[in-house]
């Protein structure tokens, strides 16, 4: 990957889920220093600073649903603000709770039709977020982006999605915790899934490395969204829904030195951090590191011997 813009976008949604804590977590990658990491790297950054949601009416408490009305409109306003970042560099989403994927891969997926390329999503969690509004027993959004931005189930209120993402674009890294009715619900879908039992027995890299030449092969444009919770939590306390038995700091980072080797990120959401949760920025610290190592950055020098005859 040669120099990019990276756009900074806050994404501080909060609404996807009840334990709160997440709205901190745009502020928190800042103070990280992920700017200047990105900087370092040769690539220019231009932080928009926090996208606020569209108008809407205020949340009564009544419903299955928790806050619907706040996600539908963070979901307005982060649809907007990525379809306008896509157009100007790499926008870099920086979260919030998972909710906020509504958004900005919808956003993402009406730029890359007006540039007539499929769009694929590399999907980095313990969950699948596949529930639609009927399916999830919590009443919790954070669980449901998937599913609505491939367009398989009704999501009543919120924007069309003009341009869903085909399932067989879909590919699920890091599963632990997938509830029933998500997994029937991607049964019946060409959606790739990959659980820790595999990533155990197979590695990390050959189905990463399978889905990307996929990618590559149709000219695709690719959005990475990445959950602190695809991370063993020993390394990466600061999320609210923790599975244990997740990717280990070496296996994340070889995730990111993989995507960067193939040249083909165009978007990048950073969700579920939630900074009250975190060890002295620790959770906060890693995922910036992450991001490096998917922008450019190795976590070993791996020098060239030259040999004298």
């Amino acid at each position: 990957m040669s120099s990019r813009h990276c756009i900074l976008v806050g994404a501080p949604v909060d609404s996807g889920k009840r334990r709160t804590g997440c709205l901190m977590g745009p502020d928190a990658y800042r103070t990280a220093g992920l700017a200047a990491a990105l900087e370092s790297l040769d690539h220019t950054v231009e932080d928009i600073g926090n996208v606020t949601p569209a108008p809407h009416a205020p949340d009564d408490g009544t419903g299955p649903l928790h806050e619907p009305n706040l996600t539908r409109a963070w979901t307005e306003s982060l649809s907007e603000a990525a379809e306008a970042a896509m157009a100007r560099g790499l926008p870099i989403f920086l979260g919030g709770d998972h909710a906020l994927a509504l958004g900005t891969v919808r956003g993402v997926a009406n730029h890359a039709a007006s540039e007539g390329r499929p769009l694929f999503v590399l999907w980095l969690d313990a969950h699948s977020d596949y529930h639609s509004l009927d399916s999830s027993d919590s009443g919790n959004l954070h669980g449901c982006p998937v599913r609505y931005f491939t367009n398989q189930a009704q999501f009543d209120g919120f924007p069309p999605v003009p341009h869903p993402v085909p399932p067989e674009n879909v590919c699920m890294i890091g599963l632990r915790s997938v509830d029933t009715a998500e997994r029937e619900a991607m049964e019946q879908v060409g959606i790739q899934r990959h659980d820790m039992r595999d990533i155990d027995e197979n590695g990390i890299a050959r189905p990463l490395s399978a889905f990307l030449d996929k990618v590559a092969a149709q000219n695709g444009m690719l959005h990475v969204s990445l959950d602190v919770d695809f991370l063993d939590p020993s390394v990466a306390p600061a999320v609210g829904t923790t599975v244990p038995g997740g990717a280990t700091v070496r296996e994340g980072h070889l995730v990111c030195e993989i995507l960067h080797d193939s040249g083909l990120m165009t978007s990048m959401d950073l969700v579920e951090l939630n900074p009250f949760l975190d060890e002295r920025g620790r959770t906060a610290h890693l995922m910036v590191d992450l991001c490096a190592s998917a922008m450019g950055r190795r976590v070993f020098d791996r020098p060239t011997r030259s040999y004298n005859t």
